[in-house]
């Protein structure tokens, strides 16, 4: 087996793994499909997918699924990014690129972590062609676009952003973004979400049992 081969079989077992401990856990929860998805501000069909194996989320999306089913972030990262100290500055160099399982779609953490912080921020590397998938979330996100093009969409508004445009809106309208073009795009985003699973996390609470899919 080639070392190409050897890693792409590694990926579909990191992205297996991944959809079995977010199936198994949600059965667990007794959880449907619906349940995870509405709480996570994600379709039914994309929470399918996900555990099917077909799709890898997004970082947020992770988040937000994982958020709901009680399980850590940190454990589905390949390159798990380390909080910088109070006021440390963040070297491009020592930098290291972070993804969820196998996913094209790299993350380079730049902000720090300390008592009381709520901002987060990533430089995020989307290849041509990619495309997020639309969530809704509480707090509110910034988008720089540092090099490329991509299409934002807001609440069913396409918006097109070059090099050197932004944008900033409140999390809880439906959004995604897509590198509409054939080149890399390099996104600086900044929000309120907690990307790095660093906040204490709790299963979402079920006002009554539910049948798991």
């Amino acid at each position: 087996m080639s070392g190409r081969e050897a890693a792409k079989s590694t990926d579909k077992s990191e992205h297996g793994a991944l959809a079995a401990r977010l199936r198994e856990r949600r059965r667990e929860l007794g959880m449907t499909l619906k349940a995870v998805a509405d709480a996570a501000g994600l379709s039914v069909g994309f929470i399918s997918q996900i555990e099917r194996g077909i799709a890898v989320p997004s970082l947020s999306s992770l988040v937000s699924v994982s958020r709901v089913l009680g399980v850590e972030v940190a454990d589905f990262l390949t390159g798990q990014p380390k909080p910088q100290e109070y006021e440390a500055p963040t070297r491009q160099a020592d930098r290291l690129a972070f993804a969820v399982s196998e996913s094209a779609v790299t993350y380079e953490r730049i902000s720090s972590s300390f008592p009381g912080h709520v901002l987060r921020s990533v430089i995020i590397h989307e290849p041509p062609g990619h495309r997020g998938e639309p969530i809704a979330h509480e707090g509110e996100e910034l988008m720089f676009v540092l090099a490329g093009a991509v299409t934002i969409e807001v609440d069913g508004e396409r918006t097109i952003l070059g090099t050197g445009d932004s944008m900033h809106f409140p999390s809880t309208r439906v959004h995604s973004t897509w590198n509409h073009s054939d080149t890399p795009a390099t996104i600086l985003w900044a929000g309120t979400m907690d990307v790095f699973g660093e906040d204490p996390v709790t299963p979402f609470h079920k006002d009554k049992k539910q049948k798991a899919d």
